[in-house]
């Protein structure tokens, strides 16, 4: 697996899919054009811009490209680092015919040219620096997050108390939060969650 600092933004699950298996970083999708649309998920990409840097991997093609300028005119671009994929035509194997342009997405393509656009992003090869002290899935289970009769309540109050968008997967939501608080700022929440659903 390949340490990055910057959070990687794809444009649909089989990007992020492919990517899982070759980065140790948050990744997060687009879900395509429906980015225009969805303020949270724009506050979201804005938030980790600012917090760790972003890195923008869509597909070479038209929609690709209209994704990446919308997300690129909207940060300031000292935040912003851009990998592109090379021209190769081909089809992914889960699909029967290929894409209207006729190229490889970033879920189609080798191993190898990713690596490459990566180092040509500059960002390959940095120091991550992670905290002493890792939220963990075990913590969110033992702090009523998870597994719980009121989890989906509990969780609720925890994204609203960082400003997360409501929609955050469960999956997401450990990197996230790992991304945005020290383990000492999660305990400081769980207390004040706590507290307020007591008095509910």
């Amino acid at each position: 697996m390949i340490q990055i600092r910057q959070a990687v933004i794809v444009e649909g699950k089989y990007d992020k899919i492919r990517l899982s298996s070759l980065l140790d970083t948050l990744i997060l999708e687009t879900d395509g054009f429906a980015i225009f649309k969805n303020k949270e998920r724009q506050a979201l990409i804005r938030r980790l811009a600012q917090k760790r840097g972003i890195l923008i991997l869509t597909d070479s093609d038209a929609a690709g490209f209209k994704i990446r300028a919308f997300l690129g005119g909207s940060i300031p671009p000292q935040q912003v680092y851009h990998a592109y994929i090379p021209d190769i035509f081909g089809k992914e194997k889960r699909k029967e015919t290929p894409s209207k342009e006729g190229k490889l997405g970033v879920e189609g393509m080798p191993t190898e040219a990713l690596v490459q656009a990566l180092e040509k992003a500059g960002v390959l090869y940095q120091d991550v620096q992670t905290p002493k002290r890792q939220i963990t899935n075990a913590d969110l289970y033992a702090d009523g997050f998870s597994g719980r009769p009121d989890s989906r309540k509990m969780r609720a109050k925890l994204l609203e108390y960082f400003a997360l968008p409501e929609r955050l997967s469960t999956g997401a939501l450990l990197k996230t939060l790992n991304t945005f608080a020290e383990y000492d700022e999660y305990r400081q929440a769980v207390k004040e969650i706590q507290q307020k659903m007591e008095r509910e």
